[in-house]
Order: C-alpha cells, then structure tokens, then sequence
C-alpha cells in the first residue's frame, strides 16, 4: 500500500515545493468566479500540470510566485486558494 499525500490549496504550499495541480474551483462568487479559475486554466493551471512555489513577498506572504512549465507567475493568496493540489 503507498502512501498518497492529501489534497491541499497551493496558498498552503511551502516554498521551494512542488505539486501537480488537480482541481480550479469557481470559488464563492458565482460570475467573477467563473472567470477566474477560467483565466488561471488559459494561464496553465490545469489537472495534471506540475507546478512549483517559488516565493512568498514580504510582507503578509502576498504575491506567491509559482513556476507553471516554464512560466512564472505572481498570484495572490485567494487566487492560490482556489487551486487544489497534489503536494510531491
């Protein structure tokens, strides 16, 4: 039996790890929400892609710089929040 790591949210991810995402929810408004996780999909986070956290801007932690393929990215913590993740 292997042990498989529980899903997460990439805002409670460490820096300098890595994951595959899994899931982008709409979030809790339905039409900005909508659009949202639309736009993270088009800029790459979609099921099965690896990602990586780079940074955490100081201070309060905002904007998370992730590595998507061969892009970066600077998202906001509620924008993180919405990708579900599987940390490796």
């Amino acid at each position: 039996m292997t042990h498989v790591a529980p899903l997460i949210t990439l805002d409670t991810l460490k820096v300098g790890a890595t994951a595959t995402v899994v899931h982008v929810s709409p979030g809790d408004a339905a039409d900005a929400g909508l659009g949202l996780a639309r736009r993270l999909m088009e800029l790459g986070f979609v099921p099965g892609e690896k990602i990586r956290l780079l940074k955490r801007g100081m201070p309060g932690g905002e904007p998370l710089a992730i590595k998507v393929g061969s892009s970066t990215f600077a998202l906001r913590r509620f924008e993180a929040a919405l990708v579900s993740i599987q940390p490796e």
